[in-house]
This record gives structure tokens, C-alpha cells and sequence, in this order.
């Protein structure tokens, strides 16, 4: 098997880092085809939408204001940085769209902000204060915590031209000023960066009523204090700088060393990349920005004049504070109904049948969580072995690997060391699994290890019984309750044959493996989805199609799509994220934006049947070319009752939201869904239903 199968008769091309259309491409054709950047920016504004939401309590409308600046983060980091190093007119014309786009949104972010957010907070006396609006018993309780908490962590530094340019962090945020030596007449310019491992809102109480809370900027106390840090100087304005820099740094495998070694290699030479977007916010002074323009060596397009915050990724502090009434109701998942009942183990419960489980509405701590520590304390347990893609800090599946290798168990964990900004985290993880007896790969040259798959194999009656769980989504205990993601708990030989064939591959570093159910990319994925949308364009109009994704790209999938649709397939795309294809007759697309990040893949085929009684599949990987074709990934056909009438359900009610919908329009934008303030949308409903017991 190849590292990339190379698409086949597909309209467009692979989409390569830009997403260029194929010139070949005919021009009716071209016209459904929407860029994945712009896409993906259509996306963070409907995030955006949701801070701009009155409906949406105030602390959750604030978080979604720092998401909406995460997200900007990572896709400068990872997409504008791709287009940049070889700038043709095209990419420069998509240079100047994406610069128009976010400045637009980054304006509407800050009214936002400015005008609601802040007002509405002091309705609830939280007050979020600028220097100038505090007391002067404030300001001062302020100078005392710069004094004794902040000074000490400051590197005052001046900036000079060439060799002696003072380092300036990945998304670090700066104050850069002029100073002034009235003594000797002359002038410099003053960096100081704002410390990135402290608070970046500052309680304060001097003056306060018992019931209110006061929060200060820290680089706005650090810009009133930094006379303190030159003494002598004059300190001119302060403009706050902020930049971003390139996370796509070259991979050489070929290259000596452990692979543990190379990536943390890669890790510290990230630190380094070129500049891809630098932010002004607070005062202009041209002589700052002419200089660390030049040195950067950047465009105009790489430039960004803030109106408001500097980083809003620091208001998940602001969300974070005490007080539930301007928050979503809190929720508890539940214990999933196959696993409340009272079975000795949980490997009795799968034993009684197929176990599917949805998060956040059912509980991951009491159902993957379980399944994986049961296993690692259980005198039957013999072998058990894991994909690792993204872990956490937090992680309760190291511990209990580490405890079933320390205890004898054969455990295997195939960890993929290349998940972009968890290298670090999964380099640390390898070795203390490598330290206590694990079997520890990485998976195969040249292909990402995605797919979500945990196998457990028990010696039960003098015979070995394999258990497994296929999931959506990563074995990440924060992210399960907050990312909407679905797996199953299965003994059924069958599949649990093709896990056991997986981690041999996996391990073995063999030849593609041969399985049967399992649905894996690159060897199988592609080509058996494209065989169910070709069974359902022969149905003669009665085909149906829904797919559930977090991005829509591959231009081979979005050619089938387009054919089954002209034979009369009703096909319903409920895309999360960017999605390159506009709605044509007999395709309706959706994205969901609210409460949970929509994560789950649900692929469902009619093949003729009545609504519901179809073809399912559950998996790790979205349409895209890198997901099907360069990535190892995971699909499970779901073939139980009960776990097809709960995938069902979770798509009717997809399909049928008016409240966290946006259709994507024929020409290639999308309108929220209308809806009544009070009707509630797919998260609250389908937390309803995780009460009622399904």
C-alpha cells in the first residue's frame, strides 16, 4: 500500500494546500465549487453569531468571543501560512479576501464586546474596567500587584535594527513604545512582553460592594507601570503588538534519530517559523510599525489594526468566573441506559449487545473511560491496545495503560506524535508508556494515525474474546463533554476480527490490512463510500443519502455526490465546518453551531429501505482528500436495532432544528434557520432525550 492513493477521475484536483480548481474544469461545473478558506472563515462568523446571540447567556456569548479568536489563531497558523511562501495571483487575490473577511468580522467581534458584553456584565455587577475609569484606591492596589506579582516576570528590553531584534514569541502579546533620553537626546524603542503564564484579567476589590466584581487588563496595568521598568527614559504611547507565526514546519523522516527525537525537534524549531499575521491594537505610532513590518518582512495583507482587545482568547478567564446565571444550564451526562444496569462488569453488558453511546449527553467517564480502566484491573484481561491521537493533560487512559503493562498485560498503544500542537503532550506520554513495558509505535510512515479505536482481548471460558470501541472522537476526557461525538462498545466478532487485523497492520508495519467490516483509509474508506452513493444512484429516484461531517472537501466524494443527485437521490449534508460544495438540485446542506461542537461522523445510505431502516456508519474521518486518502481512519457499520434508531434519531433532529441550523444557499452563503426565541434546538433536545432514558 502507498503512503496516498492518488484521487481517480475526480472534476476537480486534490485541492493541493490552496484549493485551486482544476483549469480544466468545465465552467458550469466550477460554479458549485466554494474555496475552503473562505469557507472556513463563513464558519468562525457563524461562531461569531453566536456570541452576537441575545438569546445566548452573557458568560457563554464571551466564550464564544475567545473562540472565535482560537480558531482565527490556528487557521492563520495552519492555512494562510500555506499560502504565503509562493504567493501567485491567485493566492494574493485570496490573501486580500481573507484580510477584507477578518477585518470585518474582527470589527464585529469588537462592537460586540464593546457595546454588549461589557454593559451587560456590569448589569450584573461584574465590571470589566479600563485603567482610567479605576479609583485611585484601585489603581494603586493595582500598582502593588504589578510591584510584587508582575515586575518580577518582566524583561524590559530595547529594539534595535539587525542581529540584536529582540525574539518575539508565536501569539505572544507585546508592548512596543518609544523612549526618550532627554540626558544624552537620543531615542529607542522599549519591548516588553506581556507574560504569558499569568492571569490576563486582574481581580481587584479596593472600593468594591460585596456583590460585585471588578477585573483589570494586565497589559494595561503593566502599560501604566512601565516607567517603573526604565527608569530615566521618557515612555511614549504604547502600541500592543501581537503576531502569529507559521506551525507547517517541514517533516524530514529521513532524517537520523528516534522518531520521539524529530518530533521534538519539530516542536522547538515552530518557535521559529516566519511571521504570517502581526496585530496592532492601542496607540499608532508609524515608526513601530514600519519597523517590525520590515523586519518581519511582511504585506500589507499580514497586517491587522485591532479596535478592541488584543487577544480575546483571554476571555475564557471572564467565562469562567463564578456565576451560573449567566451561563448555560449546567449539564451531567448520563449513564448510558445499556451500562446503568447491574451487571458484574462492563464486558457483561457488550456481551448482552452492541453498547452506543453518545457524548456529551451520556457520560464518557462511565462508559470509554470504564470500559479501558476495567480492563486494565481485570485478572482476564490479556491484551489491550489503543490509537492515540489526542490525549490532554488531564488524561485518565495513561494511568490505566501504564497499570495493565506494570500488572503484565500486553498493552500496545499507537500514538500519533504528529497531531498538530499535541506534539509535546503526546511525546511525554510515549515515554512514560515506553517506561513502564508498553509497546509503543507510531504508526505508518507518511500516513497520520486518526481513526478512535481501543481493543480488549480477555481469556474467558480457556478461549479469547475480543471487546472494542470505534469512535468519533478522540480519547480526550475534556473534549467528550464538550464536543457532540458518538462510538460503540461491541463484541461482535465480526467487527472486533478487523480491530484485532488493524492493530497487526498498525504494529507490524504490514501490508494494508484485510477487513471485512471495518471501513479503513486509505486502503477501503474511499472506495466503499463511493460504492453506496453509486447504489443509491441506482435506486431510480428512491435513493436517500444523509452524511454528518465536520468539513466536506474531497473532490472525488463531491463528484458523486453531484452525479447521485442528478438521478434523483435526495441527499441532506449536515457540515459543521468549511464545506467547498454549494447546495444543487436534490442536496441540502446545513451546518449546526451552539452549545456543543457538532464532532460526530454519521454516513447513512436508504438502500432502499424505510427512513431509518438503511445503511449506517460511524468514523473518525470527514470527506476530505488528507482524511481519505493520506490518514489512517476508522469507520464501523452500525448494524443493532437499538444503535440505528439512536443514529436516527440524532439525524432527524439535526434535520429537522430551526434553532442552530444555517442553510448554505445556491449562492454559496448561509442564513440562520428561522425560529421562535423559545423553540429548543438539536443540544437541548437531545439532552431531553438522554433524561427521558432515549
Amino acid at each position: 500500500m502507498t503512503a496516498a492513493q492518488p484521487q481517480k477521475k475526480a472534476i476537480f484536483v486534490s485541492m493541493g494546500d490552496d484549493g485551486a480548481l482544476n483549469r480544466e474544469i468545465a465552467h458550469e461545473l466550477a460554479q458549485i465549487w466554494i474555496d475552503r478558506d473562505l469557507s472556513w472563515l463563513d464558519f468562525n462568523e457563524r461562531v461569531l453569531a453566536e456570541a452576537l446571540d441575545p438569546r445566548t447567556p452573557l458568560l457563554e456569548r464571551a466564550k464564544f468571543l475567545a473562540i472565535v479568536t482560537a480558531n482565527l489563531d490556528e487557521f492563520f497558523m495552519k492555512r494562510v501560512a500555506v499560502l504565503r511562501p509562493s504567493l501567485t495571483p491567485a493566492r494574493e487575490k485570496l490573501l486580500q479576501e481573507i484580510n477584507l473577511r477578518v477585518n470585518k468580522a474582527l470589527q464585529t467581534q469588537a462592537l460586540c464586546f464593546r457595546d454588549e458584553i461589557i454593559p451587560g456584565l456590569a448589569k450584573q455587577r461584574v465590571f470589566l474596567s479600563r485603567w482610567e475609569d479605576l479609583t485611585p484606591a484601585q489603581q494603586e492596589e493595582a500598582e502593588t500587584f504589578f510591584d510584587v506579582q508582575v515586575s518580577p516576570a518582566l524583561t524590559p528590553l530595547l529594539i534595535h535594527r539587525g542581529e540584536s531584534f529582540p525574539f518575539l514569541s508565536n501569539l505572544s502579546t507585546s508592548l512596543v513604545f518609544r523612549l526618550d533620553d532627554e540626558a544624552q537626546q537620543q531615542h529607542a524603542y522599549g519591548r516588553v512582553k506581556i507574560p504569558g503564564d499569568l492571569r490576563k484579567w486582574i481581580p481587584l476589590r479596593a472600593g468594591l460592594e460585596s456583590d460585585s466584581l471588578l477585573y483589570v487588563r494586565l497589559h494595561e496595568i503593566v502599560r501604566a507601570n512601565l516607567s517603573k521598568l526604565y527608569p530615566g527614559m521618557k515612555v511614549g504611547p504604547a502600541m500592543i503588538v501581537r503576531l502569529t507565526r507559521d506551525a507547517e514546519v517541514a517533516q524530514h523522516e529521513d532524517l537520523d534519530g528516534s522518531a520521539l527525537d524529530r518530533v521534538s525537534e519539530q516542536v522547538r524549531k515552530r518557535r521559529y517559523e516566519p511571521v504570517v499575521r502581526l496585530e496592532f491594537n492601542g496607540d499608532n505610532d508609524p515608526a513601530i510599525r514600519e519597523l517590525l513590518c520590515s523586519h518581519f518582512k511582511l504585506l500589507p495583507v499580514d497586517v491587522y489594526d485591532g479596535i478592541g482587545e488584543p487577544d480575546y482568547t483571554s476571555l475564557f478567564e471572564i467565562a469562567g468566573i463564578d456565576k451560573p446565571e449567566m451561563r448555560d444550564t449546567p449539564w451531567t451526562p448520563v449513564i448510558p441506559l445499556d451500562l446503568r444496569q447491574d451487571h458484574a462488569d462492563i464486558f457483561s453488558a457488550i456481551r448482552e449487545g452492541d453498547v452506543f453511546v453518545h457524548h456529551p449527553y451520556e457520560s464518557f467517564d462511565e462508559s470509554v473511560e470504564r470500559f479501558i480502566k476495567e480492563a486494565a484491573h481485570d485478572a482476564q484481561t490479556a491484551a489491550l491496545k489503543m490509537t492515540v491521537y489526542r490525549l490532554g493533560d488531564d488524561t485518565p487512559f495513561v494511568k490505566s495503560l501504564i497499570d495493565a503493562a506494570e500488572s503484565g498485560k500486553q498493552v500496545a498503544c499507537v500514538i500519533e506524535l504528529n497531531a498538530r500542537f499535541d506534539e509535546q503532550r503526546n511525546v511525554h506520554w510515549a515515554k512514560a508508556l515506553q517506561g513502564a513495558g508498553a509497546h509503543v509505535t507510531f504508526g505508518m510512515r507518511g500516513l497520520k494515525t486518526h481513526g478512535k479505536t481501543a481493543l480488549v482481548v480477555r481469556k474467558e471460558n480457556d478461549c479469547l474474546r475480543a471487546y472494542a470501541h470505534i469512535g468519533t472522537g478522540n480519547y480526550h476526557v475534556r473534549t467528550a463533554r464538550l464536543y457532540a461525538d458518538c462510538g460503540l462498545l461491541t463484541c461482535d466478532p465480526a467487527i472486533t476480527s478487523d480491530v484485532v487485523r488493524l492493530f497487526h497492520f498498525l504494529t507490524g508495519q504490514s501490508h494494508g490490512p484485510d477487513c471485512h467490516s471495518l471501513l479503513i483509509a486509505p486502503v477501503s474508506m474511499r472506495s466503499r463510500f463511493l460504492e453506496l452513493i453509486k447504489n443509491e444512484t441506482e435506486l431510480r429516484g428512491r435513493g436517500r443519502i444523509i452524511a454528518k461531517m465536520n468539513q466536506l472537501e474531497d473532490a472525488e466524494m463531491i463528484e458523486a455526490l453531484i452525479r447521485a443527485a442528478s438521478a434523483g437521490v435526495s441527499i441532506d449534508l449536515i457540515v459543521r465546518g468549511f464545506c467547498c460544495l454549494k447546495p444543487v438540485k436534490n442536496i441540502r446542506i446545513r451546518s449546526i453551531i451552539g452549545r456543543f461542537l457538532e464532532h460526530s461522523r454519521i454516513f447513512y445510505f436508504g438502500a432502499g429501505h424505510s427512513p431509518g431502516e438503511g445503511l449506517f456508519y460511524i468514523g473518525s474521518a470527514d470527506w476530505m482528500f488528507r482524511n481519505l486518502s493520506t490518514r489512517i481512519e476508522v469507520a464501523i457499520p452500525i448494524r443493532a436495532n437499538e444503535p440505528k434508531r439512536r443514529l436516527w434519531e440524532i439525524l432527524d433532529t439535526c434535520l429537522n432544528d430551526r434553532r442552530e441550523s444555517w442553510i448554505l444557499g445556491d449562492d454559496g452563503h448561509y442564513e440562520r434557520d428561522s425560529s421562535t426565541d423559545d423553540e429548543p434546538g438539536v443540544h437541548q433536545r437531545l439532552m431531553a432525550s438522554a433524561l427521558r432514558g432515549h
